[in-house]
């Protein structure tokens, strides 16, 4: 078995563009639901819009990049208002409802036939990455040291996706301690008594869902810039996954979202390459390669099950957060 290509394909993920989406899409979920105790279940949704916004723009209207990143944008905003409006003033539970059938509605739309012209229907939608690779200042070539070696336009996407992610995670520690975020962290302890101070509830509400949902369009951007846009990429477990991913690291901090995503697409490395490796070797000749495949995910759920039980709270997080998540 060769280990050293097993480890190497993991190390990679730590950098990999895969890694960075995740990330954002989790500090999103913070935004949510670690600072504002709002249950999100549609992330999917609008990493979705922020793929398809983007490769569409480019496609059927030829904007340029920052056109294409503004169109997604808008159709988050749109998106979280829609979502939003009927459910805020009621239960939480009605806003994870609304939002994962919401998500769902947005990936068949994006399946189905009629809009094939557009959206690609099933086969998705490819060819759009050339106005971001224009942009790239980095000399042709491959550069690189140990796993860690790509051509000129995977290190210019790395570059670009982790300085959103670091951008973005700054940001997101500055509001949390101003006004704003203590009006949010109120609001997830006891919105009643924060509406009995004065404060708009609702309207806060809306901010946070609007702002989290950005931070999912842009994941969203940064994860088909490596791939094609095809619509079973966002189905209901791609959200799952992100929760994962926010709990591992801490509902409501920082950096949970982002160390919780490097060890959740490492170890899922790390597994996927064991396990296949194991079959071909004959480890395993019970097992064909499809089933490897699923057995990875199960590996990777027991991992994050022993990281919960000894560290309930998450990898940032404290136990005032884990009270609340409770």
């Amino acid at each position: 078995m060769d280990w050293i290509q097993i480890f190497s394909n993991a190390a990679q993920e730590l950098i990999s563009p895969t890694t960075a989406a995740y990330a954002l899409a989790a500090l999103g979920l913070a935004i949510h639901f670690g600072y504002t105790g709002l249950l999100n279940f549609g992330q999917a949704g609008f990493m979705a819009l922020g793929a398809y916004g983007y490769a569409i723009s480019v496609l059927s209207f030829g904007l340029p990049v920052w056109a294409a990143v503004l169109v997604g944008i808008g159709a988050s905003v749109v998106f979280a208002l829609i979502l939003g409006i009927p459910t805020l003033r009621l239960r939480a539970d009605y806003l994870a409802i609304v939002t994962i059938a919401a998500a769902e509605i947005l990936r068949l739309i994006f399946t189905t036939n009629t809009f094939e012209a557009v959206t690609g229907s099933a086969q998705g939608l490819n060819g759009y990455k050339g106005s971001f690779a224009a942009l790239n200042p980095i000399p042709e070539g491959t550069y690189g040291f140990g796993p860690f070696q790509y051509n000129e336009y995977d290190w210019w996407l790395r570059i670009v996706g982790w300085i959103i992610v670091v951008l973005l995670a700054l940001l997101t520690w500055l509001i949390m301690r101003s006004p704003w975020g203590r009006v949010i962290k109120g609001i997830r302890e006891d919105e009643d008594a924060v509406r009995a101070l004065g404060k708009n509830v609702y309207s806060y509400k809306m901010q946070s869902l609007i702002l989290g949902g950005v931070y999912g369009t842009l994941a969203g951007m940064i994860f088909v810039l490596p791939r094609a846009v095809v619509p079973a990429n966002y189905q209901t477990s791609l959200t799952f996954f992100v929760y994962a991913i926010l709990l591992l690291g801490g509902a409501a901090t920082i950096l949970g979202p982002i160390i919780g995503s490097m060890i959740f697409w490492v170890l899922l490395s790390f597994f996927s390459g064991f396990i296949s490796r194991a079959v071909e070797a004959g480890w395993l000749p019970f097992m064909t390669q499809v089933q490897a495949g699923q057995l990875r995910f199960i590996l990777v759920g027991i991992a994050i099950m022993l990281i919960v039980i000894f560290r309930p709270q998450g990898i940032f997080g404290n136990k005032k957060e884990l009270a609340f998540v409770k």
